[in-house]
């Protein structure tokens, strides 16, 4: 299976289960592969036959500055959800960063990572 990637997209969400961060909002960071078959595509040179990346951006985008969730690992499944509606798409995975978490000592970034396929 070939792999399309983005990495590092940024969007303002209210995600997480404290007032502050529903209030508030912070910054969400996405990356995404996403796993389809390219031949088609590169055969005939025609974006068509592949995922175009620039919509599954957009969409996703929307998702972290959607409807807010208590947890991330809500938000990474319905971004999976989404990308997995491309027709050509038949797996992802979704990281989804939150480095404005809510913690108490130093650190650089909290992360979930999902796989999700169509079978």
């Amino acid at each position: 299976m070939d792999r399309v990637a983005l990495r590092g997209l940024r969007a303002r969400g209210h995600h997480g289960v404290f007032p502050h961060e529903r209030e508030e909002g912070q910054t969400f960071v996405v990356d995404l592969s996403l796993g389809l078959d390219t031949r088609p595509a590169a055969a005939d040179d025609d974006l068509a036959k592949t995922v175009h990346y620039g919509i599954v951006a957009e969409e996703v985008v929307a998702v972290v500055e959607g409807e807010p969730v208590d947890l991330i690992e809500t938000l990474a499944e319905r971004i999976a959800q989404v990308c997995l509606k491309h027709e050509g798409v038949q797996e992802v995975e979704v990281c989804v960063h939150k480095p404005g978490a809510p913690i108490t000592v130093p650190f650089d970034d909290v992360t979930i990572t999902i796989t999700r396929s169509r079978v």
